[in-house]
Formats: structure tokens, C-alpha cells, sequence
């Protein structure tokens, strides 16, 4: 396929076709993933899924995509809770972690990084209805946290940035070059509890 058209078609099939390329994304990988298997998998022809998505990027991202906006989702679940902050960073810090362990957060990066010349709008897309929406809901979170006296932050934009980056410690870089495979629970955890006590040395409550 060349360079992917921007334009998405939306029909009678189009979640039906989503969540077949989702079990077979996760399953194999991008590369792994054939048209073939997603369009028997979603129970469509190859030419009904052609017709909604032109190029399997387009596809992959779109399903990638709605991956990271549930976990942007699910923060708004979190918030509701209203725990302290250190048990609410350490739910989200276990959230997050565990989808930046994941294949398909791995591999939507690298689709999306190999792609930035040709086809910027594709990374644009995924950020916009992804990360972006975590980091924002994160902010907010922590802007409320900060006006009750449970954080002391100045910056917030940053201590978002800082945080989500904390969470990809020893973990992120190593996934992507294809250093290590999936790193274990244990790992997972201890990577999490690190990265709250990070934040909370930077940013809890100071000592009247």
C-alpha cells in the first residue's frame, strides 16, 4: 500500500470491523496482522473493510486509538473515587504502565514514528483522541489536588509530562528497540511504586 488517505468512512459494519482488527492486532502484532485475517475475524469482506479504512495504518491506529481513550476514560473512574493522592497516582501509575507494556502501545509508536513524514496527520490523530485526553484529565486531576492542599504544584502541564514519563522509566525505551519483551508483574510494580514516590517527593503536601 502507499502513503495511507486521511479519510475514514463510517457504516453499518464499521465497529464490526474494529473489533475484529483489535482481537487480531493484539493477537499478532501489526506486522503479524493480515487484511485477510481481519476481515474474516470481523466477518466482513476484504473489499467492506477497504472501503472504511484504504490502508491497515489508518486501521491500526484507529483501533489504538480507542485503546488509549478508554485508559483516558478510565481516569475519570479513578477521579471519581476522591482518594488521596498517592492511592489515586498509584492506580493510574499501575494503569499506565501496563498499557505502556503492551504490544499495541509499542507498536502504534512505532507505526506512528515511521510514518511522521509521509503521513503526520496519522500520529496528530492518535494523540489528539489518546494521550491527549490522559494527560488532560491527569491535569485536571492534579490542578484539584493542588487548590485542596494534597499537592503542591506550580506547573501542572509539566508535572503531567513529568509523571507519564516516570511511568515509562526502565520500561518504555527498552520496549520500543526491542531490548527486552514484556517486562513481569514484579517489574511492572516496582516500576509504578517508584514513580509515585518520585512525584510525591517532588510534589506532596509541604510541611507547615
Amino acid at each position: 500500500m502507499n502513503a495511507p488517505k486521511s479519510v475514514i468512512r463510517v457504516g453499518r459494519k464499521f465497529e464490526q470491523v474494529l473489533e475484529g482488527a483489535r482481537d487480531v492486532f493484539l493477537a499478532q502484532g501489526f506486522e503479524g496482522a493480515s487484511v485477510d485475517e481481519i476481515a474474516k475475524r470481523a466477518g466482513v469482506s476484504k473489499a467492506t473493510l477497504y472501503s472504511y479504512f484504504p490502508d491497515k495504518r489508518l486501521l491500526f491506529v484507529e483501533v489504538a486509538k480507542r485503546e488509549c481513550g478508554q485508559l483516558a476514560d478510565d481516569a475519570l473512574d479513578l477521579i471519581a473515587l476522591d482518594l488521596p493522592p498517592r492511592e489515586m497516582l498509584r492506580l493510574a501509575a499501575d494503569r499506565m504502565v501496563s498499557y505502556f507494556n503492551s504490544d499495541l502501545a509499542i507498536n502504534t509508536f512505532r507505526v506512528c514514528a515511521s510514518e511522521a513524514e509521509r503521513f503526520p496527520e496519522l500520529a496528530r490523530e492518535f494523540y489528539r483522541n489518546g494521550p491527549e485526553l490522559g494527560r488532560a484529565r491527569l491535569m485536571t486531576y492534579l490542578a484539584g489536588e493542588t487548590g485542596k492542599g494534597g499537592l503542591t504544584i506550580d506547573d501542572i502541564e509539566m508535572a503531567a509530562d513529568q509523571f507519564a514519563e516516570l511511568c515509562k522509566a526502565r520500561l518504555f525505551c527498552d520496549r520500543i528497540l526491542g531490548m527486552r519483551a514484556r517486562l513481569t508483574q514484579a517489574e511492572l510494580d516496582r516500576i509504578a511504586a517508584e514513580a509515585v514516590e518520585t512525584f510525591m517527593a517532588r510534589y506532596g503536601p509541604r510541611p507547615t
